[in-house]
């Protein structure tokens, strides 16, 4: 499985869970088969760091689009709630900053501390997917050598996303739901064969804000 087809499948994953809301106006059903895009786009955005380049084009192109993404995510958040978040692209920006310190850095104790302190960053500043999003794009790169360890880190580190809000708000039958959603991108990304497919350097740029974009208009029509 190529790069292309993992980005196609979480492209179209994506645009389900948000969708969803759009025409229920609420958590649905759709939103266990969202679960499916962002690890892949973690995965992704690991792969990129390694392969890219130029990684200052590279990281400047994630801003980019970042800034140009936002005024949509916003529109779109606001069919859920009032609170103030971050697009994905941030944290995309603060994983490959954690990437970066734990590459260059000597030692690496220090560098995964760092990248703990980036990840709370996430956390408090409501990047999309915070400190967890952080943390297994960070966990992709670290186990990019062993598809069995970067499986075994990221399935340890979903189940300590469940369990926080278990522990905080009590167990809902959603989170084991979610948890086991979250799970599938594994089978997907165990399947990536290192080759780069299709070029589509601007899809996933192009595609978030726009379809964030139809999805908000689609909610003031309907």
């Amino acid at each position: 499985m190529s790069s292309f087809v993992l980005k196609i499948i979480a492209i179209i994953t994506m645009f389900i869970d948000h969708i969803g809301y759009a025409i229920f106006g609420h958590f649905s059903y759709f939103n266990y088969i969202g679960r499916i895009a962002f690890p892949i786009f973690a995965f992704q955005i690991s792969e990129g760091y390694i392969h890219t380049r130029n990684l200052k084009k590279y990281v400047f192109r994630l801003f980019i689009f970042a800034l140009i993404s936002q005024i949509p995510f916003m529109l779109f958040h606001s069919l859920l709630s009032t609170d103030f978040y971050l697009n994905i692209f941030f944290t995309l920006l603060l994983g490959i900053a954690c990437i970066y310190i734990y590459h260059k850095s000597k030692y690496k104790s220090l560098s995964i501390i760092v990248s703990i302190l980036i990840g709370f960053i996430a956390e408090f500043t409501h990047c999309d997917y915070g400190f967890y999003g952080v943390a297994i794009i960070l966990l992709f790169y670290i186990f990019k050598n062993s598809n069995i360890k970067s499986s075994i880190a990221f399935v340890l580190a979903t189940i300590i996303h469940y369990l926080i809000p278990i522990l905080k708000y009590g167990f809902y039958y959603q989170y084991l739901y979610l948890f086991f959603a979250t799970l599938i991108p594994v089978i997907f990304i165990s399947l990536y064969n290192g080759k780069k497919g299709k070029d589509t350097k601007y899809l996933l740029y192009l595609f978030y804000p726009i379809h964030l974009l139809l999805i908000y208009g689609i909610h003031l029509i309907k």
